[in-house]
């Protein structure tokens, strides 16, 4: 599956040296295509006010569309005190 640049995916694994973890939604900035290798995508992931919390490059496997099931959540973040 291919996702169109500027859509919402939901990351599928925690990465928490950059502070994102499975469940997380992010916008699709740029898309990666190496031969030989999984399509790979930059995606950026803003806090509740717009500010860019990270910019992550994995490959499509680690995303998913969202769905009519799923539902925003909110998780404090104690460094943000």
């Amino acid at each position: 599956m291919n996702f169109s640049l500027y859509s919402d995916v939901i990351l599928l694994r925690d990465i928490p040296e950059e502070g994102l973890y499975a469940g997380d939604i992010g916008t699709v900035v740029e898309q990666h295509n190496v031969q030989g290798l999984e399509t790979g995508y930059s995606v950026e992931f803003f806090d509740m006010t717009g500010n860019t919390v990270a910019v992550v490059t994995l490959p499509m496997s680690c995303f998913r569309l969202p769905t009519s099931a799923d539902r925003p959540t909110v998780r404090f973040m104690a460094s943000a005190v």
